[in-house]
């Protein structure tokens, strides 16, 4: 996994490294430059006039390094470096001078007044001004720079970080004073503001560059962020044995749909077949019957005395693990029923959709949800828990909190869905893309939950696999379908080269 540290450690990160690799700060410096200009080039031609704008600090540093490298390789450079207090960082300062050595160089120095360059929408601006140390809003000359910058029609590519952001908590943050990037190539790790949906509009697109920190130091320092990587899917995806039958592989029970909502537990069974589960009985009304034994053979029935929705718990003593609530309705009589639920089950449960809305409307069952059960909440479904959110990090915590507390799961869905564990942990996944923003998507996600629990996988492991997997699946469906045309039955076409893809790595 990728680990994600908060800004105010990556300081830490350079010093051990320039102390135990060892390396000079400025060759460090020159390093992520390189790792740059190299991704620069892939993506932007030498048609392409540069500007770049450098601060005064060690982003300023990297900045001027960069702005040398483009000019090697052929590129139009022009240069301005913010200095009005008249100093620069040690680096930043070396990384001028070589810079004024080169031959014909377009080099402004702003120590006073400021008159910009002309930009345009063919040029590509490099923002080299602020890096991730920034802890309080940008303003006079600099907001006055970011504001130019963000009316121009330029592409503009942050280095580490878009000038003004704040590496975490943007709360308290000046939107109008933050570059807003077409693409951020960050150093080493992600920050955790990246994943958050208030930041897109300054983040842009971002790819981490990997520059050589200390694995030592990464290794060994804890972190409650992490962003999943295929490696951490393929080491933890099961083989299946020779000799093993269905028994070997769980019996689930998934109770789910009402009249007119069929179409959900189909999904959510399906899905749950296709990720490897062994056996499943879908407990559905009695107008289910035709829908789920035509659309998915593979799976047994049980049926509730009620034609039109859920109202009888059935004997759950046998299932290897139980989910709850694709198309289940509002109910009262379901409701109880699931009240009932979770005063039987004596393992983790799998929590989605209208059963979340019941523990929404009587809060009183939150305290007997199992230890270790996972709810998968979107935005809306999640706020009816804990209250209203005016920002994903204020969601994000409040994430962290719930799931803390009531020793569960929290699978809190979106772009970048994070996965809250009972210890604090938060695993942000790596996969997915837009056109799974569709109807049934969220129960394709819950199946894929439910077969791998049913399998004896960790709660915990399940949650974060199958979300990677779901994902994984969606960016095969959109190359299949497009983004626009894709449906959740898509997902799970394409869940099959999914695992294949991670069993052949």
């Amino acid at each position: 996994m990728i680990k994600i540290f908060p800004s105010h450690k990556v300081k830490d990160f350079v010093q051990y490294t320039i102390i135990h690799e060892p390396i000079s700060s400025h060759d460090l410096v020159d390093r992520g430059a390189v790792l740059f200009v190299r991704e620069f080039t892939r993506r932007y031609t030498k048609q392409t006039r540069v500007v770049v704008f450098a601060g005064q600090g060690n982003n300023g540093a990297d900045a001027l390094s960069i702005a040398y490298l483009l000019l090697e390789e052929g590129y139009r450079v022009e240069t301005v470096l913010f200095n009005p207090t008249g100093y620069l960082s040690d680096d930043c300062e070396k990384n001028k001078q070589q810079l004024m050595h080169v031959d014909k160089v377009e080099f402004t120095e702003v120590t006073a007044d400021f008159v910009p360059p002309v930009l345009t929408a063919r040029d590509v601006v490099i923002d080299g001004l602020f890096g991730c140390g920034l802890e309080t809003p940008l303003a006079g000359g600099y907001a006055g720079v970011v504001s130019y910058l963000n009316s121009s029609n330029s592409t503009i590519v942050s280095i580490d970080i878009p000038s003004g952001l704040f590496g975490e908590d943007n709360r308290t943050n000046n939107p109008q004073a933050i570059v807003r990037a077409n693409l951020t190539l960050t150093y080493q790790f992600p920050k955790l503001a990246f994943l958050l949906k208030e930041n897109y509009p300054y983040v842009g697109e971002w790819k981490v560059l990997d520059v050589g920190l200390s694995s030592d130091m990464i290794h060994a320092t804890a972190c409650p962020y992490a962003l999943v990587t295929e490696m951490d899917i393929i080491s933890v995806l099961s083989k299946r044995d020779k000799f093993a039958h269905k028994g070997t592989y769980g019996h689930g029970l998934l109770i789910a749909g009402s009249r007119g909502k069929m179409g959900s537990a189909l999904l959510a069974a399906e899905a749950s077949m296709r990720s490897g589960l062994g056996l499943l009985t879908v407990h559905v009304p009695q107008r289910g019957e035709q829908i789920l034994q035509i659309g998915l053979p593979e799976a047994m029935l049980s049926f509730d005395p009620h034609k039109e929705y859920f109202t009888v718990l059935p004997e759950i003593g046998s299932y290897s693990a139980i989910g709850i609530g694709p198309g289940l309705g509002r109910h009262l009589e379901s409701a109880t029923a699931f009240g009932r639920l979770l005063q039987t089950a004596k393992r983790p449960l799998v929590i989605d959709a209208d059963a979340i809305n019941f523990l929404a409307s009587n809060f009183e069952l939150i305290a007997q949800i199992p230890e270790r059960s996972i709810l998968t909440p979107h935005v809306k479904e999640f706020e009816r828990l804990v209250g209203s959110c005016n920002t994903d990090f204020e969601r994000l915590l409040k994430a962290q909190s719930f799931a803390a507390e009531h020793r569960i799961t929290i699978v809190l869905k979106g772009a970048h869905t994070a996965v809250c564990t009972a210890e604090g942990n938060v695993y942000f996944n790596s996969t997915g893309n837009p056109g799974m923003a569709t109807a049934g998507s969220g129960d394709v996600l819950t199946g894929i939950i439910l077969g791998l629990l049913a399998q004896g996988y960790e709660p915990e492991t399940a949650a974060v696999s199958a979300v990677y997997m779901h994902g994984l699946a969606g960016d095969m469906a959109k190359i299949y379908r497009s983004e626009e045309s894709m449906i959740a039955g898509d997902i799970i076409d394409k869940l099959g080269s999914a695992f294949k893809q991670s069993h052949n790595f």
